[in-house]
């Protein structure tokens, strides 16, 4: 016992500035799970939190008994899709661009320019997309489209073209941030694997697919781990704001998030709300799980725990 004292006074600086963030992670992650209870309850505020009535299931049939459960769960699963896997390689390939530059300045330039999209809000993003897309004063109808002797197409109510539409602004908004990551391990792979495969006569592309790649394997399975459990989630802004809710758009832009959303507003049912958390919470943590397991049965060393 003695023992194990000493060595919490010996390393108590780092448990000091460990202090701070599990706090943070006690206050914002844990305390509030005890909100789960709300998904069983009819909840209304004179009786409270934990004294409303209890009501089984029934915030899920919300879900799974509207003739919409089938549209918005593919919508949220498909696009998600999409996101981990265009994005995963979109960003790989940025990143190893990146590491090609040799010059100082570009390097930091291009760096700078590629993240400034993940810093911008999704309403100043939506405000920008309305800038091309609107009918009357859209870029596209004014300026690209006449050039090429295409009449002006009213977006907001052409839902074929939004499934390309919400993928090329979610990659634009977010590929900076993955980028940084990829380019993070890039940064720490030793240079003499480089130096050896030059002396064996290596080219770029077979340095880049036989030491890089593999360099990138672990952060690539982390990554595509913990975008796995928020695969039944949604981005509100780019579903919701983008489109400006349009309502032609809705058989291509509702998911989850979006419907229960739209739901709330109108039936001011907080239960099925939560419910919607705790069922996309669930889910995506069974998946985490799955994800892990089939991971750590090909390759050990890859597996998140």
């Amino acid at each position: 016992m003695a023992k194990k004292i000493k060595k919490v006074a010996r390393f108590w600086p780092l448990y000091l500035m460990l202090l701070p963030g599990t706090i943070y992670l006690i206050i914002n992650n844990y305390i509030p799970m005890t909100g789960i209870v709300v998904a069983f309850k009819q909840y209304n505020l004179r009786d409270g939190l934990y004294f409303s009535p209890n009501i089984g299931l029934k915030n899920f049939e919300f879900l799974f008994r509207t003739n919409d459960a089938w549209l918005i769960t593919r919508n949220t699963i498909l696009y998600n899709l999409v996101f981990i896997v265009l994005g995963a390689v979109l960003a790989i390939t940025v990143a190893i661009i990146l590491n090609e530059i040799r010059i100082k300045a570009a390097k930091q330039a291009y760096q700078t320019v590629i993240l400034i999209p993940h810093l911008i809000s999704m309403v100043v993003v939506s405000y920008l997309a309305f800038a091309f897309l609107s009918d009357g004063n859209g870029f596209l109808n004014k300026t690209v489209l006449p050039m090429f002797g295409i009449d002006p197409i009213s977006w907001y109510n052409a839902p074929q073209y939004w499934p390309f539409i919400l993928v090329l602004i979610n990659i634009w908004k977010g590929i900076g941030y993955s980028c940084i990551l990829y380019y993070a391990t890039i940064c720490g792979i030793d240079h003499s694997l480089y130096e050896a495969a030059v002396v064996d006569g290596a080219n770029r592309w077979q340095q880049v697919w036989n030491i890089t790649l593999p360099c990138l394997k672990s952060t690539i399975i982390i990554l595509t781990l913990m975008n796995l459990g928020n695969i039944f989630r949604s981005d509100f802004g780019l579903f919701y704001q983008v489109p400006m809710n349009s309502g032609p758009l809705q058989n291509v832009t509702s998911t989850i998030d979006t419907y229960v959303y739209r739901g709330l507003m109108q039936t001011n049912n907080i239960g099925m709300s939560s419910a919607a958390g705790v069922y996309q919470s669930v889910v995506g943590f069974i998946l985490v799980i799955s994800a892990n397991l089939v991971v750590r049965k090909v390759d050990e060393s890859s597996a998140l725990f």
